[in-house]
């Protein structure tokens, strides 16, 4: 059943402040300044994560997001500054945008993922540091099989990424077609898969990158699953994106599991821990109790 807003008027009435402490939160969550905080905070954990690894000379697999922005130029930084060796790290890339057709995006398109991380996070990386190209999983239309085999290998150590305003991670959305509805089993189950990006998620985008056109917005998609995602040992999840993302933060960290946010789903996982900035933790609701909203 949907959440009512009877049900999530208290959630979002929480000042951000609060957040860390409630005793009804049912997520670990951390609360930094601001988009520098994070991006440090990100930062330094993966590469202490990689470092550990080598250390004991282990691998590290780790599922990785295109985004937030602030954390590649500090992570980069790092690695080149200490000298932290990722040619043992295998990445597998979150997901990546389609066309109409499930077709990739010109690399220099703002929603190409592919050409976004290939200058961000791989590119400043010093000679003899760099992640090896064969290690590299980049998701396409045609190469599901291929990447759920090679994620499917070996566990994954850490999971990386952020959440939509539904609750979506990677581009697990909300599923909202009138005749396939899914269970909280489908969900947890959900793998690897292209698929038509949901209307909300194309109208957010476009607000956040295009002015509110939605034309230039991917139509599709290709994404790892709940599955692949929340199999990791580890699962960090972060938002510097402000009150878009405020809404589904209080579901995850308050409410009951629920497909209408696939977030919730992390209220299952042993070691998962939720960041977000002061700007995203504050909802508009917690700054106006004076509003009548007849609940």
């Amino acid at each position: 059943m949907p959440i009512t807003p009877k049900e999530l008027y208290p959630w979002c009435a929480v000042p951000y402040d609060q957040l860390e402490t409630h005793p009804d939160r049912k997520v670990p969550f951390r609360l930094v300044a601001d988009s520098a905080a994070m991006g440090a905070a990100m930062a330094r954990e993966l590469v202490d994560e990689i470092a550990a690894h080598n250390a004991r000379g282990e691998a590290t697999r780790a599922i990785i997001p295109c985004g937030p922005a602030c954390w590649y130029k500090p992570f980069t930084d790092l690695v080149n500054a200490e000298r932290v060796s990722l040619r043992n790290l295998e990445v597998f890339h979150m997901d990546e945008c389609l066309d109409w057709q499930g077709r990739e995006l010109p690399r220099a398109h703002p929603y190409c993922f592919r050409g976004f991380m290939e200058e961000q996070f791989y590119g400043p990386v010093g000679p003899g540091l760099a992640v090896p190209e064969e290690q590299r999983h980049w998701l396409t239309a045609h190469n599901i099989p291929e990447v759920r085999a090679a994620i499917d290998a070996a566990p994954i150590d850490i999971t990386y990424g952020g959440w939509g305003q539904d609750g979506h991670i990677a581009y697990n959305q909300t599923r909202r077609h009138p005749y396939s509805a899914l269970t909280l089993d489908d969900l947890r189950e959900a793998s690897i898969r292209v698929q038509d990006n949901n209307l909300d998620t194309i109208i957010a985008l476009a607000h956040r990158t295009f002015g509110a056109a939605y034309q230039f917005v991917p139509p599709m998609s290709v994404t790892l699953g709940i599955r692949e995602c929340l199999s990791a040992k580890k699962v960090r999840v972060f938002s510097d994106t402000g009150a878009w993302k405020a809404t589904a933060l209080r579901v995850a960290l308050f409410g009951s599991l629920t497909v209408e946010y696939p977030i919730t789903l992390l209220q299952e996982h042993p070691d998962a821990l939720i960041t977000a900035t002061v700007a995203t933790a504050t909802h508009p609701i917690s700054e106006h109790p004076e509003w009548d909203l007849g609940v």
